[in-house]
């Protein structure tokens, strides 16, 4: 049996549609499933773990955005269950990074119900699991900014927020511990990759990989407003990080400690000092 956890209303109703697909292909090929959807993550994820508790399944298919996504790794990976995601959502970065089509939904779930599951590397921060991007600095401030917003919806938020938080953004003062070297910077915005994107496929760590046992940072340093308006579209190809501004390196483990706050697959992780480490194949999933 399969546990299907749909978010109707995740890329504006795409949810919906993209679960009647996966329901659709599952009663086709006459495998038994479980269908949860709540109004709220908190009683989904409590519909979900009372279920679990009775029943053994085969894994649990995720139909929704990151978001969603992200709610299924944590009641996934304490019971070792694989996780399969339907990209529904507005960004669908987790499914970028493991390379599969956003719309070729029924070979995805060819794939996932008639093969074995790869393991891959999550992180961990502060004992909540992400798949693909912790971040923090103004990336941050612009999802605190879009997320009191109840209009515009969908990117415009973003794009609203940005206009009113860029003016008034000043770097912030980071005290970083790594693997191998403790340091202060300034900086505009870290991003710590355990996947290549965020933000509907902005290549912000573009070597990062799910399989290295590491995650790639990136640093952007101070710059001056418009020179960064002017980096900023480079994220979608990953050609940022070739300007003078931004550093990466690899690390597995990273303190950071900064008055700031942290989100992590587009959620809100909470106010810095945090700790991230990042666990080598730890996650049943299917990849390219």
């Amino acid at each position: 049996m399969w546990l299907v956890a749909i978010n109707p209303s995740a890329g504006h109703g795409k949810g919906a549609g993209f679960g009647e697909r996966v329901l659709s292909y599952l009663h086709a090929k006459q495998i038994a499933y479980q269908v949860f959807s709540a109004s709220t993550a908190s009683n989904l994820r409590r519909d979900i773990e009372s279920f679990l508790e009775g029943n053994e399944i085969d894994g649990i298919i995720s139909v929704g955005g990151d978001g969603l996504a992200h709610l299924i790794l944590q009641i996934a990976l304490p019971r070792n269950i694989p996780f399969a995601i339907v990209p529904a959502g507005t960004g669908n970065d987790i499914v970028r990074s493991l390379g599969f089509s956003l719309t070729d939904i029924e070979g995805y779930l060819k794939r996932v119900t008639s093969t074995k599951p790869s393991v891959i590397d999550l992180g961990n921060v502060d004992s909540e699991w992400f798949a693909g991007i912790l971040s923090t600095g103004f990336d941050s401030v612009v999802n605190e900014r879009a997320n009191s917003f109840s209009w515009p919806r969908g990117p415009q938020r973003y794009n609203v927020s940005i206009a009113l938080e860029l003016p008034k953004f000043t770097p912030l003062e980071y005290q970083i511990t790594t693997d191998t070297k403790s340091f202060t910077t300034k900086a505009m915005l870290i991003a710590i990759g355990n996947g290549r994107s965020y933000g509907g496929g902005m290549l912000v760590c573009p070597h990062a990989s799910m399989n290295d046992g590491l995650f790639d940072v990136m640093i952007l340093e101070p710059v001056s407003k418009v020179e960064f308006l002017k980096v900023f579209p480079k994220v979608f190809s990953g050609s940022h990080i070739t300007h003078p501004a931004v550093k990466t390196f690899r690390t597995q483990k990273i303190t950071l400690s900064a008055d700031a706050i942290a989100y992590a697959d587009g959620e809100r992780i909470g106010p810095a000092p945090i700790s991230a480490e990042c666990v080598s194949s730890v996650a049943l999933t299917w990849t390219l």
